[in-house]
C-alpha cells in the first residue's frame, strides 16, 4: 500500500481537482489522509466526502510529520493539495521507485497553464534537481516518495526549518537511501503563488534561498519572508 499525505489549508478549490486525479488512478492500493490547519472552508467536507483520514494540520512540515505517523503504506507520498496528474501516476510512480531500488525520490514538475515564464522556471528547476540528484539531492514538496522506514530513521521532516524543509528532508533521506529524480510520471504545479505573489518576486526569492541553504546551511529564520500559509 502506498499512504498518500496532503497538506491543506483552506483548499476548497484545489482538493477536488486533486481528489478526482486519485479517484481515477489504475493504482488501487493506497489511502489518503489529509493534515488539516484548521480550515475555514469546505477542505475538511471534501476530505471526509472522499473517505480520506484526518490528521492534525499546521505549517506544511507539521502536517506531513502528522500524516505520517498515521500511514499504513510503505511508501509514504507526499503531495500539496493544489497539484494534478494523469491516471497512471501512482503506478508509473511505484514502478520505477522499485525497480531502481529507490529510497526516497522527486518529481519532474510542471506548470498548470501555458505561461513561457513558468514553463522556462520549471525547465530551470527539473534540469537543477536532475543535475544534482547523484550527489545533492533536492526535491519540492509538491512530491516526494519515500518509504517510509526511511522517513522514521530521520524523524520526518524538520519542523524548526522555516523554508526549504522540503529540500533538506530530501538531503537527509539521501543519505539512508538512494535518491533519484523519477523520469516517468509527471506532476503539474498550480501556479497561484507565483500569480498571487509575482513570479519575478517569487522565483528570485527562491534562487536566493537554494544559494542561502548551499552557503550558511538550512533556512530557521524568516529572511525570506516567503508565506507557508499560503490562502487562496
Amino acid at each position: 500500500m502506498i499512504s498518500i499525505v496532503i497538506p491543506a489549508l483552506n483548499e476548497e478549490k484545489c482538493l477536488p481537482k486533486l481528489m478526482e486525479c486519485i479517484k481515477a488512478q489504475t493504482c488501487r492500493d493506497y489511502e489518503i489522509i489529509v493534515a488539516d490547519a484548521d480550515s475555514i472552508d469546505k477542505t475538511m467536507g471534501i476530505a471526509k466526502a472522499y473517505n480520506c483520514k484526518i490528521a492534525k494540520g499546521g505549517m506544511p512540515a507539521v502536517g506531513r510529520n502528522n500524516g505520517a505517523r498515521m500511514a499504513k503504506g510503505n511508501l509514504i507520498l507526499f503531495l500539496d493539495a493544489d497539484v494534478q496528474f494523469s491516471n497512471d501516476f501512482l503506478k508509473d510512480a511505484i514502478d520505477e521507485f522499485n525497480r531502481k531500488k529507490l529510497g526516497v525520490a522527486g518529481f519532474r514538475l510542471l506548470p498548470l497553464g501555458n505561461n513561457i515564464v513558468d514553463k522556462l522556471f520549471f525547465y530551470v528547476f527539473n534540469l537543477w534537481t536532475r543535475s544534482t540528484q547523484f550527489f545533492y539531492p533536492n526535491a519540492a514538496g509538491a512530491g516526494i516518495l519515500c518509504k517510509k522506514s526511511i522517513h522514521q530513521s530521520v524523524n520526518g521532516f524538520d519542523e524548526s526549518i522555516k523554508l526549504s524543509e522540503d529540500m533538506d528532508y530530501a538531503k537527509r533521506c539521501g543519505k539512508k537511501g538512494k535518491f533519484r529524480i523519477l523520469k516517468s510520471p509527471r506532476l503539474y504545479v498550480a501556479m497561484r503563488r507565483f500569480e498571487k505573489e509575482g513570479r519575478l518576486k517569487t522565483g528570485l526569492k527562491l534562487f536566493l534561498s537554494a544559494l542561502y541553504r548551499i552557503f550558511f546551511g538550512e533556512i530557521k529564520n524568516d529572511v525570506f519572508r516567503y508565506n507557508l500559509r499560503y490562502r487562496k
